[in-house]
Order: structure tokens, then C-alpha cells, then sequence
């Protein structure tokens, strides 16, 4: 299940599923009610996310180029040996900042 908080002006999105094909519905679903409050500043915290497949680094490559759009910003927290991995192997870990929790990630948007 993927949840979000917000902190300041800042929305975190976390799961404990894989983002993959199977969650990628649910994490848009949030996602778009992150909009709708104008939020651009996100932080995805994978700290629980077991696996990221292709449908997931779509996703986060779309998140980050909309939110660009709109004068955000993504960054990603604390993501597991396996998902740094993917996000390393696949090239995508360049497109992000990565922290190692999500209150720093939370805490860099106000440097």
C-alpha cells in the first residue's frame, strides 16, 4: 500500500509494495491528489520498496518531468541495496537526487 504525508511544502510518498506494474495505478491515484493541492515538491521514500520494475521507473521519470514542469521538484529517499541497484544499472539515479532518509530529502528543499 502507498500512502502520502505531507510535510510543509513538501508531500512524501511511501509504500511497502514494489512499484511496479501492480501498484503503478494506486501510486497515480496519490499522485494526482498531490496536484490537485498544487504540490510539486515530493519526495518518493523507497525505504520499503522491495523492487522496482520498468512500469516503476516510468513512473518516477514521468513524476519528475511533470513537476518540472510545474517548478518542482522529486527527490528520492533511501531506496534498498536492490532498488539502488535498478536505479543505478537503469541510468535513472542521474535524473534524482537520492538521500538517505526522507527528512533530509525533506530538508534539502529548503536550502
Amino acid at each position: 500500500m502507498f500512502t502520502f504525508r505531507t510535510h510543509g511544502a513538501v508531500n512524501v510518498i511511501e509504500g511497502n509494495e514494489s512499484l511496479n506494474l501492480e501498484h503503478v495505478a494506486e501510486v497515480e491515484e496519490i499522485l494526482k491528489e498531490c496536484e490537485q493541492h498544487g504540490q510539486t515538491r515530493i519526495v518518493v521514500d523507497l525505504s520499503q520498496v522491495p523492487l522496482i520494475d520498468s512500469s516503476g521507473l516510468e513512473l518516477l521519470l514521468d513524476l519528475r518531468e511533470r513537476c518540472l514542469k510545474r517548478g518542482g521538484l522529486v527527490k528520492l529517499a533511501n531506496p534498498n541495496h536492490l532498488c539502488g541497484d535498478i536505479l543505478r544499472i537503469t541510468g535513472v539515479e542521474q535524473q534524482f537526487e537520492i538521500f538517505e532518509d526522507s527528512v533530509s530529502a525533506v530538508g534539502s528543499f529548503a536550502q
